[in-house]
């Protein structure tokens, strides 16, 4: 399934309009880290895509790790699929991970922590240790693609 809001690192042009417009948004990197070969995976793509259209503002992208492995600076991943979901701020820096991890396969579960993330306070517990460095790796590749907004 190939919804509009589920974008890949493997096509750049959508990904840096979606990605500035979450950005300007103030709105969430939501990453799907995944492997091809993954049976799990391939059944949550088509939800995760459904979940994409229910979110708008927020820049879901579907990455896989084996092809995009500087999409997880020295992090490893081994349980699939695992979520990023990261606050994608206006003022470019990258914000601490709302979540990080191995979640089940149900549209449900990723939309509840989604509301929960958004109405959470600012004193909510991030984790800030071990959030990967897949945002800005996204960003570098958008910016050597020549699809950065200009300044």
């Amino acid at each position: 399934m190939n919804a509009p809001n589920l974008l890949s690192p493997d096509n750049l042009p959508p990904l840096a309009e979606r990605l500035q417009a979450a950005t300007q948004a103030n709105s969430w990197l939501v990453a799907c880290l995944c492997a091809a070969w993954c049976g799990t995976c391939k059944a949550y793509r088509e939800p995760f895509a459904a979940l994409a259209q229910r979110y708008p503002d927020a820049c879901f992208v579907w990455i896989d790790i084996e092809d995009h492995p500087d999409a997880l600076g020295d992090l490893d991943v081994e349980n699939f699929p695992t979520l990023l979901v990261q606050r994608a701020q206006s003022d470019g820096q990258a914000a601490p991970a709302g979540f990080f991890g191995t979640v089940l396969p149900h549209a449900d579960v990723l939309s509840r922590l989604l509301e929960q993330l958004t109405t959470a306070t600012a004193h909510a517990p991030r984790l800030p240790d071990d959030t990967p460095p897949t945002l800005e790796w996204l960003r570098q590749e958008v910016e050597r693609a020549g699809l950065a907004p200009a300044d």
